[in-house]
């Protein structure tokens, strides 16, 4: 009987993933809606994560191309690199560098990988990884699984000559009590490869990685970081990525840190997943431990973009994340602060037409509201900081292109 439920198991999983297969590169946003994303439901969702990443290594994803009108007002400049749109896959889909191509096809517009550890390591124990279909969520505890930053390296290498902006986010090993050396250790490796640099010091899934958001250990990170990224000839911006679940003292003492001249950062990455569980939950796997992302994160994100925003007046740029799904999301983040957006949940949620969906609306929206680039509507919805006469309207702010990124 135990052979048969086997076998059988295995056919269903078979005839599932066969039936992806060939729905997997449709454009029909209904199709994938109602039939294509319900099919992969089937599969367990760690299964379904790592079919994605395979099938997007080899271009097996649909494409959705911005019309020329909605790139003349997407694009943006931020850390003097130029972006055809705002719109970037968030770490965590592509843990090793594996199918960067594949996801540029899909329609982001830039894409960061990891997060990557010095040495290979399994992460936590499966089951790890929760849908929670009803709140449009997700629970997840990896826990920095990776193959570590070798095998990242070979695979960045591959697409050296590529076009397409790469962020690469590294992390540590779980056993490594000496946290500053793993990232020391990755920026030294992989930093040549990289447009972008993220220290992640924000997951919840390592023991003791979010007390490195500390005043003390923060300064103290960074400061070794940017010694290590002055003997890379070429020198990406460097990236931190914080949590949503900070105080206003933490967030006030990590702005102080950033604004710093001696650990001045590039950028911040706003947020990662958050260890609260909203009362509004309904799944029933919404008590699970991790961190939990999607909708329900996204008036915790915002928020903190806002007070990053603020508490850094303006002077680095911010990439927003939590709970994007629709073009209304991303520019509310964009209002709140957010100079690029990042998403990842609603992919696995709505599938990949989501992705062009953002774009279209969001362009939409800064047209309505009068704004002639992306550039020109970051943080109009955060009161300035205090400067008797600055414009704070919609129709003023994209008047005086409020947030040019900072020299």
């Amino acid at each position: 009987m135990a052979r048969k439920l086997s076998v059988g198991a295995v056919g269903g999983l078979l005839g599932v993933t066969a039936s992806s297969l060939l729905l997997m590169k449709t454009k029909n946003e209904t199709v994938w809606e109602k039939v294509t994303m319900p099919l992969i439901r089937l599969l367990d969702a760690e299964v379904a994560h790592r079919l994605s990443v395979i099938l997007a290594s080899r271009g097996l994803v649909p494409s959705f191309p911005t019309s020329a009108a909605d790139k003349e007002v997407l694009k943006t400049k931020v850390f003097g690199l130029d972006f055809d749109s705002p719109v970037g896959l968030a770490a965590g889909f592509d843990k090793n560098a594996e199918c960067v191509d594949g996801m540029l096809k899909m329609g982001f517009d830039f894409v960061e990988v990891g997060s990557i550890t010095p040495e290979p390591q399994e992460g936590n124990a499966k089951p790890r990884v929760f849908r929670l279909i009803e709140d449009e969520a997700v629970i997840n505890r990896y826990g920095f699984n990776s193959f570590g930053m070798d095998t990242a390296y070979s695979n960045l290498t591959k697409r050296r000559n590529k076009p397409g902006i790469v962020s690469i986010n590294l992390g540590k090993n779980k056993t490594n009590e000496n946290a500053v050396d793993d990232y020391v250790k990755g920026v030294l490796k992989l930093g040549e490869l990289a447009n972008i640099l993220v220290i992640n010091v924000s997951s919840p899934n390592t023991p003791g990685l979010r007390k490195m958001q500390g005043r003390q250990q923060l300064a103290e990170l960074i400061e070794k970081v940017l010694e290590a990224k002055k003997t890379l000839s070429n020198k990406p911006p460097l990236l931190v990525k914080v949590a949503p679940d900070l105080t206003i003292e933490d967030k006030k003492d990590i702005a102080a840190v950033v604004t710093n001249a001696k650990t001045r950062v590039d950028g911040l990455i706003v947020t990662n997943t958050t260890i609260t569980r909203p009362e509004s939950l309904q799944a029933v796997d919404k008590t699970q431990k991790g961190g939990l992302s999607g909708k329900p994160l996204k008036e915790l994100s915002t928020q903190c973009i806002k007070d990053m925003f603020d508490l850094t007046e303006g002077n680095i740029p911010i990439i927003g994340v939590g709970g994007i799904s629709t073009g209304e999301d991303a520019y509310e983040k964009i209002c709140s602060g957010a100079s690029l957006i990042q998403l990842y949940s609603s992919l696995s949620t709505h599938g990949p037409p989501v992705v062009g969906k953002i774009k279209r609306e969001l362009a939409e929206l800064l047209r309505d509201d009068g704004f002639e680039s992306v550039a020109d509507a970051v943080g109009c919805d955060v009161i300035p900081f205090g400067c008797p006469g600055t414009p704070t309207s919609k129709e003023q702010m994209h008047q005086i292109n409020f947030v040019e990124a900072p020299k």
